[in-house]
């Protein structure tokens, strides 16, 4: 058998007998390094080829569980600041509250008239006392739990102290509107409450209120808060002022030399209504004092010997 391998148009083929020996030894070793070249090729194929696509596989496979990584990280970092927002929102509703109570506190101090020092609601309070370990497994409380526990504290406390002031306002206004004190800043007694002689006929006759000797135009002042029910001349009481307290309560100043307040005015303890003076049936300035209390005359010392600071 021959084998012709013609190399181009213009050359002589060349002619294998594979007939001889050694044409059949060289066909042999010619497929024998083919063989081998093909193996090589093969080996390098899968030597170089196949780690790197196996590695670029390996890469896109970390790269895409990095990004879903990164995605749930970015997930958490928006519930974290979510969750921050709505804690500081709720810190700053607390801190305000604590602020509205440390507010209720000194009004109740000043209300109460508490002595300084005894609340000192700008200080934390002082605990102590010794400590025995719990039994059994404790867990801490969810921080939202115990937020919530604290406003409900709050809210209780906030609900009792308004309580609490409104009852002291309350007493503070029925403690205004009781008479208490003098009517006048300086003066003596110089006729008292009940029996005593008529000083212009000497017959026994009843005294209805309290006389206050003093220097004409001293002022005259209320001893209570109230309004004014009456500006004028009564019969024997000259120019008169009277006030209607609440609860029963009205005082009448008369003999004055001039009245400074109006009928329909709200007055304050303390404030200036009228000046001393002599006008009616009088026989010198003086300041004529009289307290009803539901429609009858009392005695007027009761009242003038208290103070408005030991009724608070």
């Amino acid at each position: 058998m021959n084998i012709i391998i013609v190399r181009n148009a213009h050359a002589l083929p060349l002619r294998i007998d594979l007939g001889g020996r050694n044409a059949r030894l060289l066909a042999v070793a010619l497929c024998a390094c083919a063989s081998v070249l093909i193996a090589v090729g093969a080996a390098g194929a899968w030597l170089f080829a196949s780690p790197r696509a196996h590695d670029l596989h390996e890469i896109a496979q970390l790269r895409a569980a990095l990004a879903d990584q990164r995605n749930a990280l970015a997930g958490l970092d928006q519930d974290s600041h979510r969750n921050l927002d709505a804690l500081a929102a709720q810190l700053g509703q607390l801190q305000a509250q604590a602020t509205r109570l440390n507010a209720l506190g000194e009004r109740l101090t000043q209300v109460g008239k508490l002595d300084d020092g005894e609340f000192d609601f700008g200080a934390d309070p002082a605990v102590g006392g010794p400590e025995e370990p719990a039994t059994g497994v404790t867990m801490p409380l969810p921080l939202q739990n115990g937020i919530d526990d604290l406003r409900a504290e709050f809210d209780h406390q906030q609900a009792q102290l308004d309580v609490l002031e409104n009852l002291l306002r309350d007493r503070k206004i029925d403690n205004q509107l009781l008479p208490s004190g003098m009517p006048v800043a300086q003066g003596y007694i110089a006729s008292g409450f009940g029996d005593r002689s008529d000083p212009f006929d000497g017959h026994q006759a009843i005294h209805m209120g309290v006389d206050f000797s003093a220097p004409e135009g001293t002022p005259v002042t209320a001893v209570a808060d109230g309004v004014v029910t009456f500006t004028g001349v009564r019969t024997g009481y000259g120019n008169v002022v009277e006030i209607d307290h609440g609860n029963g309560y009205m005082t009448r100043y008369a003999h004055n030399s001039a009245i400074d307040a109006k009928e329909g005015d709200r007055v304050h303890a303390g404030q200036t209504i009228a000046n001393v003076g002599s006008t009616g049936r009088s026989t010198g300035p003086h300041c004529h004092f009289e307290v009803w209390y539901n429609g009858r005359a009392v005695n007027p010392m009761v009242y003038v010997k208290s103070t408005r600071a030991n009724r608070a």
